[in-house]
């Protein structure tokens, strides 16, 4: 099974482009299902923020076309899409989604959102089947690295965020926020990191809209704002001075005809627009108008990088955490490919012991009880100690990419050069102990839950 990652993001693509490529949150789980019915993907997960869209697949042999499921599913022209595509395999896609996941390939490094992002992608694939086996092995390992980054170095020890560089950008314009009237458009997890740091720099005069009033409500009195039906937004929005939105919005909310109405009532007093949505909630053009200053995600940018200096030495601490954990999944990888062989040396020398046992009936008929339980125990022992040395070999070959030991072996020992179990050789842990020992021997030795044997085949 190959792991393989195609996407676009901040460092790659423009928001023009980004916001065509945005899913909302509650269409990942559909957007997975049709992923996964391209052909040659066996698993599926798309990671869609407001910096990046990913898909994030596994086949068996022929990579599967995923360019196609993009000019399918968005409607895309591939050749304009194609040069802002960036694509990893294997390792590298392995590596790739632990630094995302660990917030390592943000636009602010070190922000928080993104692992639950990655965790809402996973949990709605895998709701429609389209995470199994393979993936589910991949991120549970991922969020147990971007866990690993965050307890072992100080790289999230500052809050920052999308919102709070939004906030400090304002800070910025105005000088200061003391006495500044805000309108946040959203009452998302977004909208309520930027309350927080709004107040923290000494604004104190908040509207808040959303489509859902009650959700709404409930911010406003968290924050000692006042609530705003969703309706009402553009009949109040030329009250505030900045403007901070984050809808999930398909199209723009505000355009140039409502700006210029907003103008118009604040007599030309200038106002600003911080819009942190992919899709856009700011029609671009509201920029061109006098007295109108929009800032987009991409905008942002210049301010997130004064961050990376502050974090640059934890980065260097987070990366190596990341290496290190791509070399052990890589390794697990190589092993759980010799597990088939494993399985198929084990289970055949299990069969040729049972095969001599029956053969030697007759004459075993007289032993009590406890005899023939010595007999078992005698001849398990002898195969577990011809088994031992190749076994462990087979297992180092795999760690090291050397599958020609694994090979050699199963030539030795008459097995075909692709033995392992099929749907007919399927049995009971209590049938063959020594087929469901191989597989969980390594599986503990590559960090794997251990279970049923014909869970580990599926």
């Amino acid at each position: 099974m190959t792991i393989r990652l195609l996407g676009v993001n901040h460092h790659t693509a423009p928001i023009e482009l980004r916001e065509r490529l945005a899913i909302a949150p509650e269409s990942l789980g559909e957007a997975a299902l049709a992923l996964l019915g391209t052909p040659g993907v066996s698993e599926g997960m798309i990671v869609s923020t407001c910096n990046r869209v990913e898909l994030v697949t596994s086949y068996e042999q022929t990579a599967p076309d995923v360019m196609d499921f993009l000019r399918r599913y968005f409607a895309l022209d591939i050749d304009a899409l194609r040069p802002h595509l960036y694509e990893y395999e294997g390792t590298d896609a392995v590596r790739h989604l632990f630094r995302v996941a660990s917030s390592l390939d943000s636009m602010v490094l070190g922000e928080p959102q993104i692992l639950g992002q990655v965790k809402e992608a996973y949990t709605a694939a895998r709701a429609v089947g389209a995470v199994q086996s393979s993936l589910e092995r991949l991120l549970q390992t991922t969020f147990t690295v971007a866990k690993r980054v965050r307890t072992e170095t100080q790289i999230g020890t500052t809050s920052v965020s999308i919102a709070s560089v939004a906030v400090d950008l304002a800070k910025k314009i105005f000088g200061s926020l003391e006495g500044k009237k805000v309108l946040l458009v959203g009452a998302g997890k977004m909208s309520e990191l930027a309350a927080r740091h709004l107040i923290q720099q000494g604004a104190h005069s908040m509207l808040i809209a959303n489509r859902s009033f009650d959700r709404a409500v409930r911010m406003a009195q968290i924050f000692d704002g006042r609530a705003v039906r969703f309706e009402d937004l553009h009949a109040v929005a030329d009250q505030a001075d900045i403007l901070i939105t984050s809808t999930g919005a398909a199209q723009p909310i505000i355009r140039r005809e409502h700006a210029q109405q907003f103008l118009h009532r604040r007599r030309n007093r200038p106002m600003f627009y911080i819009d942190i949505a992919v899709p856009r909630d700011v029609a671009p053009e509201v920029n061109r108008l006098e007295g109108a200053f929009v800032y987009d995600i991409d905008d942002l940018q210049s301010v997130a990088a004064s961050h990376m200096s502050e974090r640059s030495r934890e980065a260097m601490q987070a990366e190596a955490i990341v290496q290190a954990e791509v070399e052990r999944f890589a390794s697990g990888q190589q092993t759980l490919s010799a597990v088939p062989a494993i399985v198929s040396l084990q289970q055949s020398m299990e069969e040729l012991r049972q095969a001599e046992i029956q053969r030697m009936q007759g004459k075993l008929q007289s032993l009590s009880t406890e005899q023939r339980s010595a007999v078992e125990a005698l001849t398990r022992g002898l195969i577990n100690k011809v088994l031992h040395q190749p076994l462990q070999a087979m297992k180092a070959a795999a760690r090291n990419g050397d599958l020609t030991v694994v090979e050699a072996v199963q030539q030795i020992f008459g097995l075909p050069p692709q033995g392992g179990l099929t749907s007919q050789d399927s049995a009971s842990t209590q049938e063959k102990p020594a087929v469901t020992s191989a597989l969980e021997t390594a599986r503990q030795e590559t960090g794997e839950p251990t279970g049923s044997l014909e869970a580990t085949r599926r």
